[in-house]
């Protein structure tokens, strides 16, 4: 917690549940990354936190932007960015959503199947492309290895055909996994990618990029590498693989940027034994995983919680939200610990919820509203 949103949090007392953010952590988490990867263009993945003054702010430092869908194109748009400076990341969309990105001035989209490619070319003719690759997302926290990426042989057919259609070939990508705590995880995409890039680069394909996607960490619970240690990592493969040749390089943060900018404030609203003698006590809070906390889903994402007794006696606790659905529960089996003293009314804070919180929130799931926003 910054001391900006500490102070916020105590002068305002913002009814829960709420996002406070604080919009000078992500400045500085943005100049952090650029100064560690001064070769990279950096495309902030706006799906992260997709408000208006996390966009302004990065327009203002010379950010691009990595938009998933076309709300998320019109909205960099319209938060000052140039058409130029985003990229339609998503390998997935509609024939209307590319033909507006496209009317709109985009001019960079990515696919991964021979259908996506054939959109592109009939609804954005001459567009720049880069398919992405399949790669391993061992180390990371929340894996996206499934449902994006084509093999190393299919993208070569496809980057082939690129060209023949109309298309511009510009370049190759992977995503290694979000949260991801192993650097070794980018050195071995980095190896897999760049073999392509050299055999289509043989063939005649005039490729110049690759996009190495977001997958950086921010401290949750447990401590994460520093951000050096990945750009120590990525550049050492890069020059590894392509000596002083090096392709434009392309990164696509957005967890980093945002997460431990932002701080969720709630409130405690039952703590109970629901069997007597159990040593496990419940905690209900005013936000749950239909709230906006998703991303607790397995567990996989583990945000530290701070209370106004820390430093008293704890003890085990299950973590939960206030909706009536059995699945909000957020942690059961992560050895969650919290104070003794904790009852109903009080208010608790979970830290580095600045990513993928706000966006994931219902819309009145049992008739709670979504958590308020309040950007500093």
């Amino acid at each position: 917690m910054t001391p900006k949103v500490a102070r916020y949090l105590a002068e305002q007392q913002p009814a829960t549940p709420c996002l406070v953010l604080d919009i000078d952590r992500v400045e500085s988490n943005f100049r952090a990354l650029r100064a560690a990867l001064p070769l990279a263009s950096i495309y902030y993945a706006v799906k992260a936190n997709p408000a208006r003054p996390v966009l302004e702010r990065l327009v203002r430092l010379g950010s691009s932007f990595d938009a998933a869908g076309i709300e998320e194109v019109e909205a960099c748009l319209e938060a000052g960015a140039t058409p130029a400076c985003v990229s339609y990341g998503n390998t997935i969309k509609k024939a209307s959503a590319i033909r507006r990105a496209h009317a709109a001035g985009v001019t960079m989209f990515a696919f991964d199947s021979a259908e996506e490619l054939e959109k592109l070319a009939r609804h954005a003719p001459g567009s720049r492309v880069y398919c992405r690759i399949l790669v391993e997302n061992a180390g990371a926290d929340w894996p996206l290895s499934r449902k994006f990426g084509t093999d190393v042989e299919t993208a070569r057919e496809l980057m082939l055909r690129a060209g023949e259609m109309g298309l511009d070939p510009y370049g190759l990508s992977f995503h290694v996994g979000s949260q991801q705590t192993s650097t070794a995880a980018y050195e071995a995409a980095i190896g897999k990618v760049a073999m392509l890039f050299t055999d289509l680069r043989d063939a005649g394909v005039n490729l110049r990029m690759i996009n190495l996607g977001g997958g950086f960490p921010t401290r949750y619970r447990d401590e994460v590498p520093g951000i050096d240690r990945f750009a120590t990592a990525i550049m050492q493969a890069m020059t590894g693989h392509f000596g002083n040749a090096l392709p434009e390089i392309v990164i696509e943060p957005g967890r980093f940027v945002v997460g431990d900018a932002g701080v969720v404030s709630a409130e405690v609203v039952l703590v109970c034994r629901r069997v007597k003698d159990d040593p496990i006590r419940w905690v209900y809070l005013d936000i749950g995983r239909f709230g906006g906390l998703a991303e607790t889903e397995g567990e996989a994402i583990k945000y530290r919680i701070t209370t106004p007794h820390d430093g008293g006696e704890t003890g085990p606790v299950a973590i939960a939200g206030p909706t009536c659905d059995g699945a909000d529960i957020m942690y059961e089996r992560s050895n969650y610990r919290l104070p003794m003293a904790l009852a109903s009314g009080d208010r608790v804070e979970l830290l580095s919820t600045g990513a993928y919180v706000t966006t994931y929130a219902s819309q009145r799931f049992n008739g709670f509203a979504p958590l308020a926003e309040h950007y500093i």
